[in-house]
């Protein structure tokens, strides 16, 4: 019996050695794969751009390298823009962040020297189409003042310097850089549903509708207003969906209208009860669905007017097919006309 015992109790013992091995070979890897080959630096708690303060006052453009794309954010004297000065505006709030993230990156743990692993940590160089964003601060003088390439991975943000192949955690924030158009600023327009009164729309097959609401009425209480009042609605979702289309107006893209190759297919006119009207020009283009906007000033709207237009004036706004789709309903899919009924000597037909 002992014998037995003994059997199983080294058994036993065989089995949880194998499991401490195998976890320790896990360990092992799981290290080499994502952990750091260099723990202490004397570079820890150092800021990143030394200095910065005064870099970013000297700053005439920041330039962000990627794998797949590489955009600039120039300094103008209108503030600063997407590409060159008569770029679009960026996002002051996008930018504010980026110079707080800058400015306050420090350097933590070191990582990784291994140049096949950086790309694991998202700071493979991207001019040899590796996973990080190259930042450049550029002077007035074209000189590069300060340069990183930096990364996320997971919760963590990893920076280096493009000249040296050690890597490091670093401690703060930065802005994602991986869509440009993120940092463009489409805050055109701010209107609530609550204050759109009427809509005017002017669809593909020369059609014309015009919906109305009285003030203080629901989302869905537009109906057709004159001449169209003996219209009836296909659904009430069918009349409010295209009158709050401009409540939705959400940017993905921008370009110069003067870039536009297409004649407009829609027009659509949003009135508000302070006397504001905006409207909406559609294009469907060879290479996206744009609108162009143009507000009428009239009444306790005209400020509002002459700020939407600073902001919109020659500019042509890329929206998704979906949202564009709302600014150019086919009338026949919002109402029906009237049935028309013939005075006839002839009694009707059973």
């Amino acid at each position: 019996m002992s014998d037995i015992r003994t059997q199983q109790r080294t058994r036993r013992l065989q089995i949880m050695g194998g499991i401490a091995a195998s976890l320790v070979v896990l360990t092992l890897i799981a290290y080499s794969f994502d952990g750091p080959s260099v723990r202490s630096s004397e570079r820890d708690g150092q800021p990143v751009i030394p200095g910065f303060a005064a870099i970013r006052a000297d700053a005439s453009e920041i330039r962000v390298t990627l794998s797949d794309e590489a955009y600039t954010l120039v300094n103008t004297q209108d503030g600063w823009k997407m590409g060159d000065e008569t770029g679009y505006p960026i996002r002051p709030d996008r930018l504010a962040e980026l110079a707080t993230g800058l400015e306050g990156l420090s350097w933590g743990e070191g990582r990784t020297r291994d140049p096949d692993k950086l790309n694991r940590i998202g700071l493979g160089d991207p001019r040899d189409g590796g996973t990080g964003a190259l930042v450049e601060i550029v002077d007035d003088e074209g000189e590069i003042t300060a340069a990183l390439i930096t990364g996320r991975k997971d919760s963590h943000v990893y920076g280096r310097l493009p000249d040296q192949e050690q890597a490091f955690q670093v401690k703060g924030e930065l802005p994602p850089f991986y869509n440009h158009d993120a940092w463009l600023d489409f805050d055109i327009l701010d209107i609530n549903s609550d204050a759109i009164s009427a809509v005017r729309i002017f669809d593909s097959m020369g059609e014309s509708l015009y919906l109305q609401r009285s003030v203080g009425s629901s989302d869905r209480s537009f109906v057709p207003g004159p001449p169209f009042q003996d219209f009836r609605l296909v659904s009430r979702l069918a009349a409010s969906t295209p009158a709050l289309a401009l409540t939705r107006f959400a940017p993905i893209g921008v370009k110069p209208s003067s870039e536009l190759q297409t004649q407009p297919v829609a027009r659509h006119i949003t009135e508000t009860h302070d006397g504001l009207e905006v409207e909406v020009r559609a294009f469907r283009e060879p290479d996206g669905y744009f609108v162009t906007i143009r507000a009428i000033e009239a009444g306790e709207g005209a400020h509002r007017g002459s700020t939407i237009n600073d902001k919109a004036e020659g500019w042509a706004f890329e929206l998704a097919e979906y949202d564009w789709n709302e600014f150019t309903p086919r009338v026949s899919a919002i109402v029906r006309p009237p049935v028309m009924v013939f005075e006839s000597g002839q009694p009707a037909q059973p």
